[in-house]
C-alpha cells in the first residue's frame, strides 16, 4: 500500500498556508524566521512528491540545492536575530531601524 501524491501535496499546501499566515499575522522576528522555514520545507516537500510520482532524480536534486541555500539564511539570518535582540529584547520586525549603526 503506498500513499498517492495527493496526500503529499496536501500536506505542502498546508504547512505553506500556516508559514504564510504566521509571517503575516506575527511580528516577532524569530517565530518569522521559523514560518519562512516551514514555507520552505513545504515546497521542498512538494519537489520531493512530484520526483517520486514522476520517477525523476531531478526534484531531489533541487530540494539539495534549496536546503543548503536555507542553511545559509539560518546562518545570517539568526545573526541579525541576535543582533537585534542583543540591542532591544522583544524587538519586533518593525524594530529593525534600530541595526542602521
Amino acid at each position: 500500500m503506498t500513499v498517492e501524491v495527493h496526500y503529499y501535496l496536501a500536506l505542502a499546501a498546508a504547512l505553506f498556508s500556516i508559514g504564510a499566515i504566521g509571517l503575516l499575522i506575527r511580528r516577532n522576528v524569530l517565530i518569522m524566521f521559523m514560518c519562512v522555514e516551514l514555507m520552505l520545507n513545504a515546497v521542498n516537500l512538494t519537489f520531493v512528491a512530484f520526483a517520486r510520482e514522476l520517477n525523476d532524480i531531478g526534484g531531489q536534486a533541487i530540494v539539495f540545492f534549496v536546503m543548503v541555500v536555507a542553511a545559509a539564511e539560518v546562518v545570517v539570518g539568526l545573526g541579525v536575530i541576535v543582533a537585534i535582540f542583543r540591542r532591544r529584547s522583544g524587538a519586533t520586525a518593525d524594530d529593525l531601524h534600530i541595526l542602521k549603526g
